[in-house]
């Protein structure tokens, strides 16, 4: 159970979108210096804010936990002392195996849980179809904002926009979100005005191409919540068919001494040998490795 700053911490980390990992552990076997329900936060470049065992322990939940954020799948770890290598045993409730030969015993159970902001719709304007549709996006679990054009900021990594502001400063927010490649780029409008508003674009002819107006699909919606049904079914069938990048895979390298699996991040141990960084898993192999090569 999360508990004392880190409860703060993920709170901010929430509010400002960031991915996150929770791991925590649910069972241990001595000798060990952890404790059911220690708790840390692993975030995408590696950092581990909180306690969750020492450095040898930690490289693994590093690495898994860069593997869940990849995949948004949680995982359960048991790390286990020796060299056994890396197995997935499913007689083991499922759990991923990880035989760290740097351990000096004993045995962890740690739940990975991974935390990714919901997909993004950006909602412009304060009519009913505007209303409606922050309401029908919320249900289906995006996370939905309404605000004026003036205040709008939008990203690449916004599942969608959708104006519904009748005329009012739409051409600039619209050529702005195609422009940053929000997925979903739409106008509330019939076809005469919206056929006029896209011609105005100051954007490429391949980008007014991808502007959806009229919104949403043709289902002979005529109420503001029928038509905000109608723009969500668009959302859905156009992220299905042109679903986002997976996330850059995890990049691994291997500890030169104990031959372990590392994740290459900002919080991995490494040292600069002969112009090339080497990644270790602890501080032990670090110290042994920089001796052995006379690295200052």
């Amino acid at each position: 159970m999360i508990k004392g700053e880190l409860v703060e911490r993920v709170a901010r980390l929430t509010a400002d979108r960031t991915p996150f990992v929770v791991a925590t552990v649910v069972g241990t076997r001595h000798p060990t210096s952890v404790r059911p329900g220690d708790t840390a936060v692993v975030l995408a470049d590696g950092t581990i804010e909180g306690f969750i065992g020492g450095v040898c322990a930690q490289s693994s939940v590093r690495l898994y936990s860069l593997r869940a954020l990849e995949t948004s799948e949680p995982v359960l770890l048991r790390l286990m002392p020796g060299d056994g290598g890396t197995d997935t045993d499913e007689s083991v409730d499922g759990a991923v195996i990880e035989h760290n030969p740097c351990l000096s015993g004993g045995t962890l159970e740690i739940f990975l849980e991974p935390h990714l902001p919901a997909p993004r719709v950006v909602v412009v304007g304060d009519s009913p179809i505007a209303r409606a549709v922050e309401q029908v996006a919320t249900a289906a679990g995006y996370d939905a904002i309404r605000s004026d054009a003036g205040d709008v900021h939008v990203s690449s990594d916004d599942a969608a926009l959708i104006v519904a502001s009748h005329g009012a400063d739409e051409e600039q927010v619209l050529a702005e979100a195609l422009t940053s490649g929000v997925g979903y780029v739409a106008l509330v409008a019939s076809v005469r005005r919206g056929e006029a508003v896209r011609a105005e674009l100051d954007v490429p002819d391949a980008l007014r191409a991808q502007l959806h107006t009229p919104a949403g699909l043709a289902i002979g919606a005529q109420t503001p919540g029928e038509i905000a049904i109608s723009i969500l079914a668009e959302v859905i069938a156009d992220r299905s068919a042109h679903p986002a990048s997976a996330r850059t895979p995890t990049v691994t390298a291997v500890d030169p001494v104990c031959g372990m699996e590392v994740a290459v991040s900002a919080g991995t141990l490494s040292l600069e040998v002969d112009g090339e960084r080497v990644f270790f898993c602890g501080l032990g192999c670090r110290d042994a490795y920089a001796r052995e090569h006379a690295v200052p």
